[in-house]
């Protein structure tokens, strides 16, 4: 298979018939570690709104299992999308999510974003950072994969288009982001866990790199200073020199798909695993100790 096979297969591609399998060559073949780079960037924009960090504040998810948390949202995408957004398993993983927000009182309008941040955050890394830019094909998928889990997740108003998601994510943040301190703790929360993928002795400078790579409205409303001009020019170069080494590799054979490793679940889960530990259905084995007694 050629570098370029996919892309010229998906330009011959209707989206809105086939958006679910241009969505899986984007995200396992394609661009796998781009795409987990994007979702994780749109974790960190989330926390710039004020509303939604005091809420995961006020839960401590993120401060006492971090990993866990980051891990999670993941693999709810990765179940609804696995075996097709309309199959058993996709409805189960969406309706195991919706039980779990259901808990929380949450603005329509906070939903919306999040989605968005989801859509969007990925679309802007790749077409900066990968191997090659989407193409409008491309763009349209993830559009449609968002406006699908928006259904799934009764969310209301969810664009169809890449231009209304990148509209309703630049206004929604123009008029939200702000600075509160349960931004900077949840920020702090997710930067330790990511610092846990790296040796200790480089988790400083990666810290920094991080920040680097961030924008100046989301520095602002986390809490963080805005890192000097030759560090971020570093950044942005570092990224695109693993983009274009990339580039040379072979394409992506479909027998390897790039999916990422959850740290939390080293012998594997099942759907209940996933979310807080009050939102599993079955009930609390006794330990052998109780049986005992």
């Amino acid at each position: 298979m050629g570098r370029y096979s996919r892309l010229r297969e998906i330009r011959r591609m209707d989206p809105e018939r086939d958006f679910e399998q241009i969505f899986r060559w984007i995200t396992r073949y394609e661009f796998p570690w781009d795409y987990t780079q994007g979702v994780s960037i749109a974790f960190l924009r989330d926390y710039g709104v004020p509303r939604i960090s005091q809420l995961l504040d006020r839960t401590r998810e993120f401060e006492r299992y971090g990993q866990k948390r980051y891990d999670d949202t993941l693999l709810f995408g990765y179940e609804m999308a696995a075996e097709g957004f309309d199959s058993a398993r996709g409805r189960a993983a969406a309706r195991h999510l919706n039980r779990i927000h259901g808990r929380y009182r949450i603005a329509d309008d906070d939903y919306r974003y999040v989605l968005a941040t989801t859509v969007v955050g990925p679309k802007r890394w790749i077409d900066r950072y990968g191997w090659r830019p989407l193409c409008a094909n491309e763009h349209q998928a993830l559009a449609l994969v968002g406006h699908k889990l928006a259904g799934m997740m009764g969310i209301e108003g969810a664009p169809r288009t890449m231009a209304g998601f990148e509209k309703l994510l630049d206004d929604y943040e123009a008029e939200m982001f702000a600075y509160d301190p349960a931004n900077h703790r949840v920020a702090n929360a997710t930067f330790r866990v990511m610092a846990t993928w790296y040796p200790a002795a480089l988790r400083p400078a990666l810290a920094r790199f991080t920040l680097a790579l961030l924008d100046e409205p989301l520095l602002c409303a986390l809490g963080f200073p805005q890192q000097p001009p030759w560090l971020r020019m570093l950044a942005h170069r570092t990224i695109r020199a693993r983009a274009a080494f990339v580039r040379l590799l072979p394409a992506r054979p479909e027998s390897r798909p790039g999916l990422a490793e959850p740290r939390s679940y080293p012998f594997g889960y099942t759907l209940d695993d996933l979310g807080p530990a009050w939102a599993r259905h079955r009930p609390l084995r006794p330990l052998p100790c109780e049986d005992a007694r």
